[in-house]
This record gives structure tokens, C-alpha cells and sequence, in this order.
């Protein structure tokens, strides 16, 4: 029996095919389904070796064959059920209201991903992914019907996880972005490939990764984080790859790297658009070749990672403009994913707020304050330049001075001032200039209303903000900006 290739198809359709090819095997009597062998050898081989399960029927839908993983799924026995109704063995969700099978020998059409429920013979409904297909012999006369369920079992309990959180952490999405973006990690996340998310500092792109690890089949094994930009060269190479001992002066014992210490495991690389030319093709070939090299060692080291890497900058751009090598970046941004500002999620701040405030209380065991009108005002009209990181400071502070009820004077910054709202930190780009252009303004624009706030005083513009000083000055340099004298006031 020859399967076909795999193609873009609907999935599932190469199984069909497969056994239409067949088709002569599949239809057999009571007398048959009772033999120990209910397929000839080849068929029962391939059919046996399949994740999914495989049931065939005769036209008054009894069935006539079942393989392993159906055996497994349904905890049935084939002998046992061969020559029952379909309806009495799978108790499916769709059997009374959309049974697929029943559906195909009425329509003679193929049923694919049709997602429902069948009972296991221990009462435990089990979600499952079917499809179904007409069985006809030479002549085009119908000998029954095939249906293959794929179990859903660990895509909903991975789906779950991604949505409720898992861990310390958990990702709150009201909005419809947020909510597109957490509905996908699931599939992302049952892969090992390389992933590159991309947002603003502060929009909790290691959260997305850490939730990315935690809903993977690489949950048990260890998430290592590394910040690119926090590190020159010489000490972002051995934090990396380890060392040997001897490797240099003060090596005095072997020293492994991220990269074995996350073995197994999930290697984040954070700010990966600030590591130099020199490091970008190191990590090129480690992603290539599956290979590192500790330094001082002889020989290279295998490792099994996962890489995601995150930036705040637009990568791709970079890539244009020369400051990022291209083939790195097509290595790293297999699957890319964004998360988009605080400002553009429309209801994620107020539901944010809350969460912060309830992990506060938790922490605490302290009674959970209420948000005036006013604060949720504010929580929806500021421009959160800082995000999720600025929201989640500013609900620490509006914590330690509220007492019962959170009002606008908890919050910093004279209350969430309007200077920050989005109505203000717009401003008009020339005609004709780029999104980038326009953008880079708008972020200026943002920081300068910050800075002037607050004196121009960096540290604690960062501190509103919520991210780090060296940030803040390289947000600085980049959009050209200088206080009006020297230093900070």
C-alpha cells in the first residue's frame, strides 16, 4: 500500500488517501473482524504505527476495524468492539447532532479537523480532531466509511496553560491583540524552532518567552536568560559558551556557559539587536551547527536548545540599514512574534492594574484596594511610554500609599499627568516623511515630556518610566536628544 506524499492538503487527507488506496482490505465480515490479523501485514503495520487513531465502518455504520492508538484512545479492545455500532462505541459529542462519518457516506464528501468529544470506555470524554471519508471498491460502490481522530489532549492542556499563565507570572489579555497573540502560543510553543519577539521595552516579551518554555514539551528542563546589551564582548562570550579552566588568568576551574546550562532547555537572548558583529557570527554558527566551543576547549560541545531571542529594536530594519547580519536574522526570526505597546491594547492596562494589585495582595495577604474612577480614567488615557514594566511600578507605589481605595494621588508623576496621554504625544510629521520618521518623532516627542517632567533628570525618568538607565540613554543617542545645558538637573 503506497501513502502519498504529504502536500497542502486539509490534515488528515493523506491518511484517507492512503487507505482509499487500500480500499478492497478494509471491509470485512464478523467472521474476519473476530481473526487475529483484521488487515494483510503491510496495511496493519503502517496502520498500527500512526499517532492517530483509525476506525473503519460498513454501510450501517458497525464497526469493522480499529487500529492500536484508536485501542488506546477509546481503552477498548478491537476484538471486542468489531460489528458494533460506531455510535455505542465512540459516544462522541457529534454522534446524535453532526456525526462526520455518517455525514460522508450520506454526501460521499471527506470531513477534515472537525474538532468534538468522544467517551472513553472509563466514562472520560476525551476532545479529539476527526476526519472521515467514503471507502469504495473499483467500481465506485460504497464499502463504508474511515475515521482518523487526532487526540487533543496536550494541544488543550497547553493552550490552557498559555492562557491562564503558569509559573509566577501570567499574561493578561483583554484585548483583541493580546488575545490573538496568547491563542497562538500553544502551536509555538509544541515547537523547538527559533523564535524572535519583538516590542518596545517594557511589553514583557521574557514573559511571552517564559510562557513559550513553560507550555513546551521542554517545561521540565531549565529557561536561561541573558540580556546581550548588559555585557561586552569578552564576558557575553564566555557567559554564553563557558570556559575551560586556564582558558585565561584568573580561570582557574571550567565555568559552563548558558548555553549547556540550558541543555534541554529553553536559552532566551534578550536585546540580541545590540550584540556586535563579531558575536552575531559566533551565535550564528552555534545555531547552525548545533555546536559551541568553550573557550580554552579543543573540542566542540554539542547542545540542545531552543533559542528565543527578543528585541526592541525593528530588526529588520536593522538588517537594511547593515547593522544586523542577515542571516542571523533569518535564522533567529523563524517565527516572529510582536507584542504591540501598552498604548494600542485597549482595556490591558486597567486589567493589568488589577492583576499587579491582586499578586500584591496575595503576596501580602493583605486586602485587595479598589480602583477609583478617576485611576481607571487614567490607567486607559495615559501613554504608558514605559508599558507594562511603567504599570506595573506604578501599581507598587499606588499599593504602599493607598489604603483601601487607590486614588489619582497614589499614582507618580502628579497622578498619571496628561502630558503622558496618547492626545498629547502625537505630533504632526512633516508630509512626506516615512512611518519611521514618524514614529522616531512620536518616541522623542514622548521622551522629552518625560525628561521635562522630571527636571531632566535620567534616573528618575527611567525609574517612571520602568526601564533601566542604560536604557534610557540609549534611547537618547538614538533619537538625538540633549538636555538644554550639561548634565542632569
Amino acid at each position: 500500500m503506497e501513502i502519498p506524499r504529504l502536500s497542502q492538503e486539509p490534515p488528515y487527507s493523506y491518511l484517507v488517501m492512503s487507505i482509499q488506496t487500500g480500499e478492497k482490505h478494509f471491509l470485512m465480515s464478523r467472521n474476519v473482524a473476530l481473526s487475529p490479523t483484521m488487515l494483510p501485514l503491510d496495511a496493519s503495520l503502517i496502520l498500527d504505527a500512526l499517532n492517530d487513531a483509525v476506525i473503519t465502518i460498513d454501510p450501517d455504520m458497525r464497526i469493522t476495524y480499529c487500529n492500536r492508538a484508536a485501542e488506546r484512545l477509546l481503552l477498548v479492545e478491537a476484538l471486542d468492539i468489531a460489528g458494533k455500532p460506531c455510535a455505542e462505541v465512540l459516544r462522541s459529542s457529534a454522534c446524535e447532532t453532526a456525526c462526520a462519518l455518517n455525514e460522508s457516506l450520506s454526501c460521499g464528501d471527506s470531513v477534515d479537523g472537525r474538532r468534538c468529544t468522544v467517551r472513553r470506555s472509563d466514562g472520560r470524554q476525551i476532545p479529539v480532531s476527526l476526519s472521515t471519508s467514503v471507502l469504495r471498491d473499483a467500481q465506485g460502490a460504497t464499502l463504508g466509511g474511515v475515521q482518523i481522530m487526532r487526540d487533543l489532549r496536550q494541544e488543550e492542556a497547553l493552550r490552557e496553560a498559555a492562557l491562564r499563565g503558569t509559573g509566577t507570572q501570567s499574561l493578561v489579555a483583554v484585548s483583541p491583540v493580546m488575545r490573538d497573540l496568547v491563542a497562538r502560543l500553544p502551536t509555538i510553543a509544541a515547537s523547538s524552532v527559533t523564535v524572535l519577539i519583538s516590542g518596545e521595552s517594557g511589553t514583557g516579551k521574557e514573559v511571552v518567552a517564559k510562557h513559550l518554555h513553560q507550555a513546551s514539551p521542554r517545561a521540565h528542563k531549565p529557561f536561561i536568560a541573558i540580556n546581550c546589551a548588559a555585557l561586552p564582548d569578552n564576558l557575553l562570550e564566555s557567559e554564553l559558551f563557558g570556559y575551560k579552566a586556564g582558558a585565561f588568568t584568573d580561570a582557574r576551574h571550567d565555568k559552563p556557559g548558558r548555553f549547556a546550562l540550558a541543555d534541554g532547555g529553553t536559552l532566551f537572548l534578550d536585546e540580541i539587536g545590540d550584540m556586535s558583529p563579531a558575536m552575531q557570527v559566533r551565535l550564528l554558527r552555534v545555531l547552525q551547527e548545533r555546536q559551541f566551543e568553550p573557550l580554552g576547549a579543543i573540542q566542540p560541545q554539542s547542545c540542545n536548545v531552543r533559542v528565543i531571542a527578543a528585541s526592541n529594536r525593528d530588526l529588520a530594519q536593522e538588517v537594511a540599514e547593515g547593522r544586523f547580519r542577515r542571516d542571523l536574522y533569518y535564522r533567529i526570526a523563524v517565527i516572529p512574534v510582536h507584542i504591540p505597546p501598552l498604548r494600542d491594547r485597549p482595556g490591558d492596562a486597567e486589567a493589568l492594574a488589577r492583576h499587579f494589585l491582586r499578586t500584591l495582595a496575595s503576596d501580602q495577604q493583605a486586602p485587595l484596594p479598589e480602583l477609583s474612577d478617576d485611576v481607571v480614567e487614567r490607567l486607559r488615557s495615559h501613554h504608558w511610554p514605559g508599558n507594562v514594566r511603567e504599570l506595573a511600578n506604578a501599581m507598587e507605589r499606588a499599593w504602599v500609599l493607598g489604603h483601601g481605595e487607590i486614588d489619582v494621588a497614589h499614582l507618580p508623576g502628579s497622578g498619571l499627568t496628561k502630558t503622558y496621554r496618547r492626545a498629547q504625544t502625537q505630533p504632526v510629521a512633516p508630509t512626506g516623511t516615512s512611518a519611521r520618521e514618524q514614529r522616531h518623532a512620536q518616541e522623542a516627542e514622548m521622551l522629552l515630556q518625560a525628561l521635562r517632567h522630571h527636571g531632566w533628570n535620567r534616573k528618575a525618568t527611567a525609574d517612571a518610566l520602568g526601564i533601566h538607565k542604560t536604557t534610557l540613554h540609549r534611547q537618547l543617542r538614538k533619537l538625538g536628544l540633549r538636555p538644554p545645558r550639561s548634565g542632569d538637573v
